[in-house]
């Protein structure tokens, strides 16, 4: 005989924050909504988890489905379940956070999706829910990680200019940094080399960097032993 359980039971969803960086622009992708409630406004990517769907497998769907982004890497990020967040009922969203290369990279809107579109920070339209406190939220994240840690693998090529890896500190913090002084801390840490001429295909007078992929691990789980990279 099926259990029945005497509590209300919330309806649970999956919200994915995807950034990526254009130039010198932090991007975040949105979609806007086909159906009620907030039908014709934007919002994150997101919808309904399955009875039997684990949860980052609900969001790797609902991403793929309403933008065509699939594997895309996705962590965790926060459980949003304020009272009245939804108009549809008590609605408890599981928001996942993750970060893209937008060379090359194609959106495609589909499901409930009208449109899905990347949108420059923080000049966004306005958001559905509450999914404007969850991009906070997602960006001060974004912050952190990468005052505390490496970051730029997920965005860039494998060899990269130190200009391109400037602009995505100065995407990410929103202001000008030393160039300089940004370069200096990142040799020392020993998470970026230079590529040797004789590697580099195209214009050889144009120094190229890679990331040292065992020290960005390790920093990546241990981070920058409690000194912060920009301050």
């Amino acid at each position: 005989m099926p259990y029945t359980y005497q509590y209300p039971r919330p309806a649970v969803t999956v919200d994915c924050v995807v950034f990526g960086i254009l130039g010198a622009r932090l991007q975040v992708l949105l979609i806007q909504r086909d159906r009620s409630p907030f039908a014709g406004s934007w919002a994150l990517p997101g919808g309904f988890v399955g009875i039997e769907e684990p949860l980052e497998e609900a969001a790797q769907r609902e991403l793929a489905e309403e933008t065509g982004l699939c594997d895309i890497p996705l962590e965790q990020l926060h459980t949003f379940g304020r009272p009245g967040r939804d108009p549809r009922g008590r609605v408890i969203s599981v928001v996942y956070f993750g970060l893209v290369r937008l060379e090359g990279l194609r959106v495609c809107a589909g499901d409930d999706a009208r449109r899905a579109n990347w949108f420059a920070w923080p000049e966004l339209p306005p958001l559905a829910f509450d999914h404007a406190e969850i991009l906070k939220l997602a960006y001060r994240r974004l912050v952190e990680r990468a005052c505390w840690g490496p970051i730029g693998r997920e965005l860039l090529p494998s060899r990269f200019s130190f200009r391109q890896l400037h602009q995505v500190y100065e995407a990410i913090f929103q202001r000008k940094l030393d160039g300089q002084k940004l370069r200096r801390k990142l040799v020392r840490l020993g998470l970026i080399q230079p590529v040797p001429s004789e590697e580099r295909s195209g214009n050889r007078h144009l120094q190229l960097y890679r990331f040292q992929p065992r020290v960005y691990t390790e920093l990546s789980r241990y981070g920058f032993a409690g000194r912060r990279l920009c301050d």
